[in-house]
């Protein structure tokens, strides 16, 4: 688009927005057709012109300049009329990516759209399970994700989940449920509590990855942070049983370092799982694209009370970026009555065979690769597993996944 159409566009959104206009460009004359576009414009700071003085309005705009004129007009939104407003927020949508690189935060411009965001992801994966029994499971899955903003401080957030069986169908084959809800409230930008059915990751997922029912009051000053919690796990050994927990964490630069405490209350506890607590710490330590992890784990069991993963990692990934990949080796060991369960992993279905009063030993390597912007290919693959019951020594998966 040349420079001075697109400008003329812009000054129609600031029509009625008042400014002093005094033309600054040597090459733009009063008798130009889009003089006073481009000087109101110039007034307003929403242009600007070359070091010469010269405006240059007959060169064709680059997607990258568009999107700065659209950061600038949407400083001024709210001078903006409803049919100004409405026009803008289609060009940040449709400059949207362009807007991020400029830190203009794209959820800012979610909120402008009736409050109500929607973002997705959705995944079509081939698994070749441990167990002997169990037969290659061929699926694929959507997730919707719609958030609300209540206020500044306030927003709901649910998620639509939607699994569909391409290979034996029968088991969950299309059912839909939501499977997150939750109150997310803020106060001032370090401190939240969240009430309902959230996310909880763990670490690095090896002990649990999944949902939990309940509250979490969090602190994050971005180098500390701190949470303690109260409710329910949603998968695992500990799914019907009340918990309490935390965690901290610090980064020093050179390292992060982690802590989590459980303490799991209910009868089925230590009854039955042989431990109702347990502690653990993360450790992770990158150097440039590389990053050493790892992380350890102790109940109050009286045997195979520890669980432990050490890792390596390189990563240059970015959805955006075709081409840029992640790559993980690490060994890993569970201990019988060290699992609480819900781990990270697509390839572990041997997490649930794991031998009594043994510890469950394997390898893995796990990684993903951009193939197209927004498109990753993701591959996992366990080997040299010992100690679960009824499971063959390997197991392996690969996906793809689109996010939108």
């Amino acid at each position: 688009m040349k420079k001075i159409l697109a400008l003329a566009a812009a000054a129609a959104l600031t029509a009625g927005v008042s400014a002093y206009a005094a033309n600054p460009f040597s090459d733009v004359t009063a008798d130009d057709w889009a003089y006073q576009a481009v000087s109101d414009l110039s007034a307003q700071g929403v242009v600007e012109g070359y070091p010469d003085g010269t405006f240059k309005g007959e060169r064709n705009m680059t997607r990258y300049e568009l999107a700065q004129i659209v950061a600038r007009l949407m400083a001024k939104e709210d001078q903006l009329n409803a049919e100004q407003q409405a026009t803008l927020d289609k060009l940040a949508g449709e400059y949207a990516d362009e807007l991020a690189n400029l830190g203009v935060r794209v959820s800012n411009l979610e909120k402008k759209v009736g409050n109500i965001s929607w973002a997705g992801d959705a995944k079509m994966m081939y698994t070749n399970n441990a167990e002997k029994k169990a037969k290659d499971t061929y699926k694929g899955r959507i997730r919707l994700n719609v958030k609300g903003q209540v206020n500044d401080a306030t927003y709901v957030q649910g998620r639509i989940l939607t699994n569909m069986y391409f290979k034996d169908a029968g088991k969950d084959d299309g059912n839909t449920t939501m499977d997150r809800l939750f109150v997310n409230h803020s106060f001032g930008d370090k401190t939240s509590v969240v009430l309902g059915r959230q996310d909880l990751t763990v670490f690095g997922g090896l002990e649990y990855d999944d949902a939990f029912d309940g509250a979490k009051l969090a602190y994050n000053d971005g180098k500390f942070d701190a949470y303690a919690a109260f409710g329910q796990l949603n998968t695992g050994k500990f799914d019907t049983e009340d918990a309490a927990f935390g965690g901290l964490g610090y980064d020093f630069g050179a390292a992060k370092l982690n802590a989590a405490y459980f303490n799991f209350t209910g009868d089925k506890a230590k009854n039955v799982s042989g431990f109702d607590s347990i502690w653990g710490a993360n450790l992770v330590v990158p150097v440039d694209n590389f990053s050493v992890f790892g992380e350890y784990w102790d109940s109050n069991a009286d045997k195979n009370d520890s669980a432990y993963q050490a890792g390596l990692g390189y990563s240059t990934l970015d959805a955006a970026k075709p081409g840029t990949f992640a790559l993980n080796v690490a060994y890993n060991k569970v201990g019988a009555n060290a699992y609480f369960g819900g781990d990270t992993y697509d390839a572990s279905d041997f997490f649930d065979h794991i031998t009594a009063d043994k510890d469950l030993k394997f390898w893995n390597v796990f990684g993903d690769v951009t193939l197209q912007k927004n498109v990753t290919l993701h591959g996992e693959y366990a080997w040299d597993i010992k100690n679960a019951g009824g499971c063959d020594d390997n197991a392996w998966t690969v996906s793809l996944n689109y996010a939108f």
